[in-house]
């Protein structure tokens, strides 16, 4: 059995982590699931939301936006949208786009297209602020 997870973050842009961890807690699109050494191989996909991992019992925070997990062999795979590590985020700079986010939806219904994008925008913010709440814990 191993005793270690490879993890290897990557957007589009960048790879935001690659580093050997203890486990790893992520959003999927039907709830959070985790992973530990020796998990069977897997292949789902993920939401807005934050990913957590330990390394020698730290924990370490990253928001994620949309995007898929493969797991093989303790080789974890991740690919998304976006990531910020907890010690990246600007907060200031996110909770003004959650005040953004929050007066536009006040002026849009349900049905209206730019309705699900500013919802988007709503909880990437909300889980920026989340993540960037854990520095310095």
């Amino acid at each position: 059995m191993a005793e270690k997870l490879k993890i290897d973050l990557v957007t589009p842009y960048r790879r935001v982590l690659s580093e050997e961890v203890d486990e790893i807690t992520a959003p999927g699109l039907v709830g959070e699931f985790g992973i530990l050494p020796s998990h069977t191989p897997l292949l789902t996909t993920l939401r807005i939301g934050e990913l957590s991992y330990r390394k020698g019992g730290e924990p370490f925070f990253v928001a994620v936006n949309w995007g898929f997990v493969e797991v093989e062999n303790d080789q974890v795979t991740i690919l998304v949208e976006t990531a910020e590590r907890s010690d990246e985020i600007d907060l200031e700079r996110a909770r003004q786009a959650l005040g953004r986010a929050e007066e536009a939806l006040k002026k849009l219904a349900p049905e209206d297209k730019e309705f699900a994008i500013m919802k988007a925008a709503l909880d990437r913010a909300l889980v920026r602020i989340q993540v960037a709440g854990h520095r310095g814990r």
